[in-house]
């Protein structure tokens, strides 16, 4: 599972913060990494240096093998807080479409005799 990180001009310590949302998809998202071949994911600062409640905002896009894009976005205070409630709804949507999938695989037909 390649994971892509987008981040606007005001998200501070880019690279740092890149790597521990890169480490927490891991371990949120990590069981459907079979199943997904991409995570995009884009922070950004609503306000920039204003300020503000809420004001990060983190998407991630899911790329599930053979299926239709899923995409969530979160706000919070903080990035890190946004990114985990998106990756916590990822698991979610991802749970529910790729669960279902599997829920609904038949058995082969067994061969006549």
């Amino acid at each position: 599972m390649q994971i892509q990180f987008n981040s606007d001009s005001s998200v501070m310590g880019t690279e740092n913060v890149a790597e521990r949302i890169e480490v927490m998809l891991h371990q949120k998202l990590g069981r459907f990494e079979d199943r997904v071949t991409r995570l995009e994911v884009h922070v950004s600062d609503e306000n920039a240096r204003k300020g503000g409640g809420d004001d990060k905002t983190c998407m991630i896009e899911a790329r599930p093998r053979g299926g239709k894009p899923i995409g969530v976005t979160e706000h919070a205070a903080k990035v890190d807080d946004a990114a985990r409630k998106a990756a916590t709804t990822m698991a979610q949507r991802l749970e529910r479409v790729l669960g279902k999938s599997e829920r609904h695989k038949h058995d082969p037909r067994p061969d006549k005799a």
